[in-house]
């Protein structure tokens, strides 16, 4: 058995060919697709990029892990402890080191570790290749890696190689020479001239005004990138630049795809293709960022070829990425390790058979402190910390009519809201009960000062909202976050 997982970094499955995008930035993603299952409603547990891959790479929600955020206690796998043994629980438990058991030769290829100081994510891989930018990595510097490891290895038998891209993630890299195939293509029709005009009265970093995070500055290796998107000219080149991003590493994947098809192991070879994360991109008039607990960020694309398998079909059911873990073992006929907190859609995979949940739980700590429940067509989103945002503590869309969260229902549907806010009491027990800690790491994040991205900048950025005319806002920021004005 061999397998290929393309682990593509901040990729929105909506910005996809094979998920029903207008414009071409997928070929040979959607080639893939063509040959596969595809997922529609495949989300991250825990977004963004350090709780999502913990949660791959575990098969275990940031709860249990404790990772649910970018810095502090809750950047850190919980610690084991007097339960721990000669080596820690990865050595057995992680994904990698399952797929070792079954006889893999387990490889990656990604700046992933380095970039978060997660040493952990290198658990139960035979070989880890760094490409050594921590994560500011272009499709060009992480391909040539790859094609020598495939020419060396890629006709032996019983491995994995993982590849990580990065080219959609912020800021977007594509090289100049690229060009830009999309200057004459319409853009996303839901972002009128008039929603724009609202977007830039948003508050909070990554906003339309402010997306470099906390000011509209530019780099100038970075042209593809606006500061700030005041008009239509500017939202192009946001979206443009995304997009780039995307044909430019896709056509990377071409390259690795034609390098094992002339090895001659293609036609036999499992592909997954997925993501940790997706994208905001106008969502709460946020852009460039993945920073909300919600269907824009957490939803990704999750693409399976397996030899055998379903092909050409979709599956609709309701995913999470951790789920993977389980799935792989029951495809390789093997038992679960017993701490993983995924669910099996092996049944998917092989048959096309749906075998989704009732509901998902969606968390995010890095950039806000929210948990969303995501259930028929409902997310119903519950904030703690809203990273200056001014979200409502309680918001609901229907998100199979609404995708891009313009219109929160809450009072509208009191019923649903109660609804998912059982679920989430549900999950929350669940999780509390089938772990030896007490503490719940998002409630971490909140007494050690908020989410990373945020702390220590409320004061600074407060004068930046005087100086764009959105001093509406401050008094209300204020109130919310006293403690940073101490």
């Amino acid at each position: 058995m061999r397998i290929l997982f393309l682990d593509l970094d901040t990729l929105r499955p909506d910005h996809l060919g094979c998920y029903g995008y207008h414009r071409d930035t997928s070929p040979n993603i959607d080639r893939l697709a063509r040959e596969a299952l595809v997922f529609d409603n495949y989300y991250c547990a825990d977004a963004p990029c350090l709780p999502s891959r913990a949660g791959l790479m575990t098969g275990r929600f940031g709860i249990h892990t404790g990772v649910v955020g970018h810095g502090g206690t809750a950047a850190d796998m919980r610690l084991e402890g007097w339960r721990r043994g000669f080596q820690d629980r990865l050595a057995w438990e992680s994904l990698p080191a399952f797929l070792r058991s079954v006889g893999l030769r387990t490889v990656t290829i990604s700046p992933f570790a380095e970039r978060h100081g997660a040493w952990w994510f290198y658990a139960g891989f035979s070989e880890a290749y760094n490409t050594g930018l921590r994560g500011m990595e272009s499709a060009e510097h992480v391909t040539p890696t790859v094609l020598d490891w495939i020419e060396r290895n890629g006709q032996e038998d019983n491995w994995l190689l993982h590849v990580n891209y990065w080219d959609p993630h912020t800021p977007y890299r594509a090289p100049a020479e690229f060009g830009n195939p999309f200057e004459d293509e319409p853009l996303p029709d839901w972002i009128t001239e008039e929603v724009l005009a609202q977007h830039q009265q948003a508050v909070g970093p990554h906003t339309a005004r402010d997306t470099a995070m906390w000011d509209a500055s530019t780099d100038p290796k970075y042209p593809r990138y606006p500061g700030e998107i005041r008009d239509m000219d500017d939202l192009r080149r946001m979206i443009d630049g995304y997009d780039c991003g995307i044909r430019h590493m896709d056509g990377h994947i071409g390259q690795l795809l034609a390098a094992l098809e002339e090895q001659g192991v293609l036609d036999d070879l499992a592909v997954i293709v997925s993501s940790d994360h997706a994208e905001n991109m106008g969502e709460f008039g946020i852009y460039g960022e993945h920073a909300t607990a919600d269907h824009a960020t957490c939803r990704i694309p999750m693409i399976i070829r397996w030899p055998g398998g379903a092909r050409g079909k979709r599956d609709a059911g309701l995913h999470y990425n951790l789920d993977l873990a389980p799935t792989l073992a029951e495809l390789f006929e093997r038992e679960p390790r017993a701490a993983w907190d995924g669910r099996s859609y092996a049944p998917a995979v092989l048959r096309g058979e749906e075998c989704g949940r009732e509901y998902l739980v969606l968390s995010q700590c890095a950039h806000v402190c929210q948990r969303s429940v995501r259930f028929g067509p409902w997310l119903h989103m519950r904030t703690y910390h809203d990273g200056f945002r001014l979200f409502s503590e309680e918001m609901l869309f229907d998100v199979e009519h609404d995708p891009y969260e313009q219109h929160d229902v809450a009072t509208e549907h009191p019923d649903v809201c109660r609804q998912a806010a059982s679920y989430l009491s549900e999950w929350h027990d669940s999780m509390m009960k089938s772990m030896p800690y007490a503490v719940d790491p998002l409630w971490t994040v909140m007494r050690e000062g908020g989410p990373e991205h945020t702390r220590g900048m409320l004061r600074q950025y407060c004068e930046r909202l005087k100086a764009t005319g959105r001093e509406y806002a401050i008094a209300e920021l204020k109130r919310r976050h006293p403690g940073e004005f101490q």
